[in-house]
């Protein structure tokens, strides 16, 4: 027991707590972390891959049944709401600053769906927004990608600027009280969703380009923190037998080394001469 007693030195404890609370992180935190975001990424990019092969449909029906799944292919029948654009900041357009230019879509039985036209590149470096056209007049039918709102920032409010209203993100209840329009939101995700205008739609500019399907590095970055929460402990324990083997080397070092006669055998004495030791043996000669 004494050969461990230098564990409860400070030191070796601190040691001890930071692997312990490193090792519970990577298995309770990181990891998991990490592994959810490979989860919901390959979640997403198998319903793109459904929307690209599946039909669209109309999109009424995910509004009566409340169904609805982001990124799924739909069509809309209806017109556009005159004076309904409004402009998505801090978006990028072929490496470029841009907007996303947004719009209020009355569908055939009244009720009013937001529609994401596409993006425009800004002018004088995507300081301004460019002259926006309106979107065709009368009765239209729009394709597109059911998509789930953004939601808001906080501390980045709705602004006028340029002769447009202007956000940050996309958000169907936001942009319900920016165009002064009862939005009905798309069944997508928590906070319901748009549509998306799909490419040489009636009104639409360049569209948002779908992400990429490729599953990323989260796997392995979730594996690799399952990993390291095993190495810290195993770690520890390499340098603490490393340390009780080196406090065996430095005890051994330390006693004392026994050389010479041992007691039992008798010293023959310096000063007797070699004659007198063969008289001792042999007997001593006449006087």
């Amino acid at each position: 027991m004494r050969r461990i007693t230098f564990l409860l030195r400070p030191s070796w404890v601190i040691l001890a707590a930071l692997v312990v609370a490193f090792a519970y992180l990577c298995f309770t935190v990181l990891a998991p972390w990490q592994l959810g975001k490979n989860t919901s990424t390959s979640h997403r990019n198998q319903l793109i891959a459904d929307s690209v092969r599946a039909d669209p449909v109309d999109i009424t029906t995910m509004l009566d049944d409340a169904g609805g799944t982001e990124w799924r292919r739909v069509t809309a029948t209806g017109s556009f709401v005159p004076n309904s654009t409004v402009l998505v900041r801090l978006r990028h357009l072929d490496g470029a600053p841009g907007y996303s230019v947004l719009s209020a879509f009355a569908l055939t039985d009244g009720r009013v769906l937001l529609v994401d036209r596409g993006l425009v590149a800004g002018v004088d470096g995507g300081s301004r927004p460019p002259a926006i056209p309106d979107p065709p007049a009368g009765l239209q039918r729009v394709e597109g990608r059911v998509r789930a709102s953004e939601g808001v920032t906080p501390g980045r409010e709705p602004v006028t600027e340029d002769g447009f209203r202007q956000v940050y993100s996309i958000d169907t209840t936001q942009e319900a009280g920016v165009i002064g329009l009862p939005l009905t939101p798309v069944p997508a995700g928590d906070r319901g969703g748009y549509l998306q205008l799909s490419q040489d739609q009636p009104g639409a500019f360049s569209p948002t380009p779908l992400p990429q399907l490729d599953a990323g590095p989260y796997l392995s970055y979730g594996l690799q923190w399952l990993a390291f929460g095993i190495m810290a402990p195993l770690g520890l324990g390499y340098f603490v037998y490393a340390e009780i083997r080196e406090r065996r080397k430095d005890k051994s070092a330390a006693e004392p080394v026994a050389t010479g006669p041992t007691a039992t055998e008798p010293l023959e004495p310096e000063s007797v001469a070699p004659r007198d030791r063969l008289a001792d043996r042999y007997g001593r000669t006449r006087s």
